[in-house]
Parts: C-alpha cells; structure tokens; sequence
C-alpha cells in the first residue's frame, strides 16, 4: 500500500464512471454519479499515480443505517489489501461519526463470490431477499 495514495472525499464523478466501467461496463452518466458524489457520505479513492484503482463509498443516514455503496479495485489490482483497506476504512469512518453505545446497522450488497471477503469482516447474510426497480424519470 505505501505505493499508493489514498484520499478522502475527493472521488470525482469522472474518476468513478471510469473505475465502474473497468468492472461493471457501461456507467451511469455523468449527471446523476456528480449528484451521487455531492449526496455520498463518505468516499475514499485509491491512486497508483495518476491512475485511479480503487474506491468505496458510504450513504445512509448518520444515526441508524449505513451502506456500504460501489466498492471497487481493478481486477489487476486485487489481491494487494486494497480492499481490506477501503473496507476498514469505512467502518473507521462509522465507529468515529456513530452515536456512542448504540447498535447501528450496516449493510452492503455482494455478490456470491465476495461474501467470504466480507464475512471476514463479521459481516454475514439474512433471509431478506434484496428487491430492486430501476425508474427511467422523464
């Protein structure tokens, strides 16, 4: 990791819409991920130079829920703690702005092949089954 640099809040809509579409194909546009960004609780991105190879970011409430959102590292990438980095990162970020002595709920969603990365975290599954609806407003 010490090659790399790490910011805080600094992810740009452009440097996500890349980064998505090195994992994911296609991005959202670029409107709606600068609104993402402005609304996102928290974001940490991670550089090799210039080059952007890493993010996470964090929406939800402040009180009771937070969600772990659009965590990512270039499939070349992978492997060198990255990951383990951005997600403690995080749950830094909710033990430092949480309400002391409560209970609060973090989510995420992953797919099969990364449970056992968040698992090691303390995450695990439920019998909910997650719902979704894309709305295309006009």
């Amino acid at each position: 990791m010490s090659n790399f640099t790490v910011k805080y809040d600094e992810l740009t809509a452009e440097e996500f819409i890349s980064l998505w579409q090195t994992v994911w194909g296609e991005g959202p546009s670029l409107e709606q991920t600068r609104l993402a960004m402005e609304h996102t609780l928290f974001r940490i991105s991670v550089f090799d130079g210039d080059k952007i190879v890493a993010m996470a970011r964090m929406i939800g409430d402040m009180g009771l829920d937070y969600y772990i959102k659009d965590v990512i590292v270039r499939p070349e990438y992978q492997g060198r703690g990255i990951g383990r980095m951005l997600i403690t990162e995080l749950l830094k970020f909710i033990n430092d702005n949480g309400v002391s002595g409560t209970e609060i709920f973090v989510e995420l969603c992953a797919m099969p092949d990364k449970i056992p990365f968040y698992e090691k975290f303390g995450f695990d599954s439920n019998e909910a089954q997650r719902l979704k609806l894309f709305i295309k407003p006009e």
